[in-house]
């Protein structure tokens, strides 16, 4: 069987192609770079050349296709030109979406995130939920409009499902030092001054890459039509988060409770520097709120009808740990 993958060049997209691949699949990665050093490398793997903003570059690489899994997106909180989030996240995923209807696809996937459902309060939040906070970031904005074409073409004869990752950690070939989450573990185990949300009891919701491939393909073979599937992990706390990693690394670095007003003063500098310099700022003043909330998630749907296993929070982390200290990937 051949299948599609977008987003070979990223995070999850690179591992799951790899995954594919050694499973036995022909897999055909639409990159837009095909020297990229973040190309997947197998025998079963095909490189075609192309971008999911240019429908017409999509043909040869979907052409025989009967699966196509949809990991790539623009994943930023800020862009000087917003429009380039929607042309990528939303106009994008349309044009897939088109041409796998034109080409016969059987089964389509899109990768989301549970940065749709916005924040939590009380209890862990669910594939039924519909956010109740406003939008902090054209990224979520445009994975929502993304999710609703996907649902859209489910009623028009082309099987899709939706799966929703949280907060992605874990050893990956993919090779991008600015990986929120891996490179938090790297600064905090190399003795870095690591800051955190005040107070540090806010929680979050980690998934290890691993259980996160693996869902995708779950999605692929068992999803039903038309819906959604939240991959997660543990749900723990920023504090207790470092607390695991510091008991298996036995770090020294210092944990930094940062209060809201000194993320608000930093998000202002760098709003000053990209006014001045042009350099994109890596929070802004409307994404605070992001920052500074519980993002509590259950993947209970997806254990229940995809198979879905959590790995336990220490294994994950034991088996980042040994990668990141052994290899120079973050």
């Amino acid at each position: 069987m051949k299948i599609l993958v977008t987003g070979a060049t990223g995070y999850v997209g690179h591992k799951l192609a790899l995954s594919l691949a050694e499973s036995g699949y022909e897999i055909h990665a639409l990159v837009r770079n095909l020297h990229s050093s973040n190309v997947p490398k197998h025998d079963n793997i095909i490189l075609f050349q192309g971008d999911i903003t240019n429908e017409h570059s999509i043909s040869a690489a979907i052409k025989g296709c009967s699966q196509v899994y949809h990991t790539a997106a623009l994943v930023k909180l800020f862009d000087k030109d917003a429009s380039q989030f929607h042309k990528v996240n939303v106009k994008g995923t349309q044009n897939l979406l088109n041409k796998s209807l034109e080409f016969g696809v059987q089964k389509f996937l899109l990768t989301s995130s549970c940065s749709v459902f916005g924040a939590s309060n009380g209890c862990p939040l669910g594939e039924e939920n519909i956010r109740t906070v406003p939008f902090e970031n054209e990224y979520d904005i445009t994975k929502l409009k993304a999710e609703q074409l996907v649902k859209e073409y489910a009623n028009k004869g082309l099987f899709t499902v939706i799966v929703s990752p949280s907060k992605v950690y874990g050893y990956s070939c993919f090779e991008n030092k600015d990986f929120s989450v891996n490179k938090m573990i790297q600064s905090f185990i190399s003795g870095q001054l690591t800051f955190i949300p005040k107070p540090g009891n806010y929680l979050a919701n980690y998934c290890f890459i691993d259980d996160v491939v693996k869902g995708h393909i779950q999605a692929m073979e068992k999803g039903t039509n038309g819906e959604v599937y939240i991959l997660g992990g543990e749900n723990i706390s920023y504090r207790d988060f470092f607390k695991e990693i510091k008991a298996l690394t036995q770090s020294k670095a210092t944990l930094i409770e940062t209060p809201r007003y000194i993320v608000k003063f930093l998000a202002l500098v760098q709003w000053i520097q990209f006014y001045l310099l042009g350099k994109e700022p890596s929070v802004t003043q409307r994404g605070i709120k992001h920052i500074f909330c519980n993002k509590v998630f259950s993947s209970e749907k997806a254990i229940r009808k995809l198979g879905y296993s959590i790995t336990p929070l220490k294994d994950g982390l034991s088996q980042t740990i040994y990668h990141l200290k052994n290899q120079s990937h973050v």
